[in-house]
């Protein structure tokens, strides 16, 4: 992983993470189950939420650091943008996790 809750000046980027020929973006969409809850309901899923308007928004994002970090940035090949869908209990455990590469 390159980096964290990067910001610039549009947004923030979720994760920058670099496999030595991949540059990949991602957008992590966390949902919480209620206190006494393990799983949450269907219409809750954290992937179906990343709409259009993130995916753009995310795309922006990416080349607005990309050409900020012109100069610092690993060479990469290839672009991605990945979604990530974390789902948590009421106490905090991971209850879920799905990664889609190249999401869109």
């Amino acid at each position: 992983m390159l980096a964290r809750n990067v910001r610039t000046r549009q947004g923030e980027i979720d994760v920058i993470a670099f496999d030595g020929r991949t540059l990949v973006f991602a957008e992590v969409k966390t949902r919480r189950a209620g206190a006494r809850q393990r799983s949450i309901r269907p219409d809750q899923e954290p992937l179906p939420a990343l709409r259009g308007r993130q995916r753009a928004r995310l795309r922006r994002l990416a080349a607005a650091w990309l050409r900020r970090e012109r100069g610092e940035r690993p060479s990469a090949q290839d672009i991605r943008f990945d979604a990530i869908g974390v789902i948590v209990d009421g106490d905090g455990v991971l209850r879920g996790l799905d990664h889609i590469e190249a999401a869109w």
